[in-house]
């Protein structure tokens, strides 16, 4: 029997010490370490803690009422994300005086209002500035070169992505999808979005919520063109929003207190989704025995 092992073990013992002449090293990686704790962690802070008091106005408290007349009675603390939106949209960021409010009000333990404000990238933990550029980079947009408009970005308002601009005008955030993939690239910019853009679209859109701020006079701190709590851009049907040439930002707009504004949707000339290059499919008649809606709506 151990003339049969010796030569299995004449065979093993090379490979063993050709392993430990091997030579071992591990490569050190030199980019900077980039945490996220300020997602998760609070910090105090002259703007941020939790002797700064907060409340919900008159006009937001009637909002409250009739969010929490659409659960159940002992199941309100379901309202706890459109209450924290509606405190962001009132205050400019979720602070903490802000979860606070909205805990005492769903009478909810702080925390379980902390986790929920700490899970979702859409509240702003810190303040931003009146308006909130948040640029996709995820695969679609950059395969239609987001690369341009986050340089456009940083040539126009000076600052990099995760920084706001002295002024308190601009914040500047790269953020991941944020689901107009068909339109890309795309930005959004507090509610609302502007799609198929270029660096000299997005120059000119940025120039012109510039000009807008100017004449409405903005204050740092203020969110929205309304300043704090307002509302989105109007909608295509509202009468107040101007046609013109959809070719550069600026020929495009509605009207919010008396300023032209760039109007949300595709800045390339298209109204909505379609092919750019126009239809390529559906032609023709059909071929079968398809029927069309006859209302008219098709």
């Amino acid at each position: 029997m151990a003339s049969r092992l010796v030569p299995s073990v004449f065979r093993s013992t090379p490979r063993v010490l050709r392993q430990l002449q091997k030579t071992q090293w591990r490569s050190i990686s030199v980019t900077p370490i980039r945490r996220s704790d300020s997602l998760m962690v609070h910090r105090d802070s002259d703007v941020n803690n939790p002797s700064i008091p907060f409340k919900f106005t008159a006009q937001n408290e009637a909002l409250i009422d009739e969010i929490l007349s659409r659960y159940p009675s002992q199941y309100k603390k379901a309202a706890v994300m459109p209450l924290l939106d509606l405190g962001q949209r009132q205050h400019g960021f979720t602070s903490i005086s802000v979860m606070n409010e909205v805990a005492r009000l769903l009478e909810m333990p702080p925390m379980r209002v902390y986790e929920v404000a700490t899970f979702y990238t859409m509240y702003n933990r810190n303040p931003v500035g009146r308006f909130h550029v948040q640029v996709c980079t995820t695969t679609p947009c950059m395969l239609c070169n987001s690369d341009a408009v986050m340089k456009a970005c940083e040539d126009t308002l000076g600052i990099h992505h995760g920084q706001t601009t002295e002024d308190g005008l601009f914040t500047f955030t790269e953020v991941e999808c944020l689901g107009a993939c068909a339109n890309a690239p795309m930005v959004q910019i507090n509610d609302d979005y502007y799609e198929d853009l270029t660096y000299d679209t997005t120059v000119s859109l940025l120039k012109a919520l510039q000009n807008a701020a100017e004449k409405t006079g903005a204050k740092p701190g203020e969110y929205g063109l309304g300043g704090a709590g307002a509302k989105g851009a109007l909608t295509g049907e509202d009468k107040n929003v101007k046609g013109g040439d959809a070719t550069n930002a600026q020929g495009r707009s509605y009207e919010a207190q008396g300023v032209q504004v760039p109007t949300p949707g595709p800045l390339s000339g298209r109204k909505s989704c379609e092919p750019a290059g126009g239809l390529t499919s559906l032609t023709g008649e059909p071929w079968g025995n398809e029927t069309l809606r006859k209302d008219g709506e098709l």
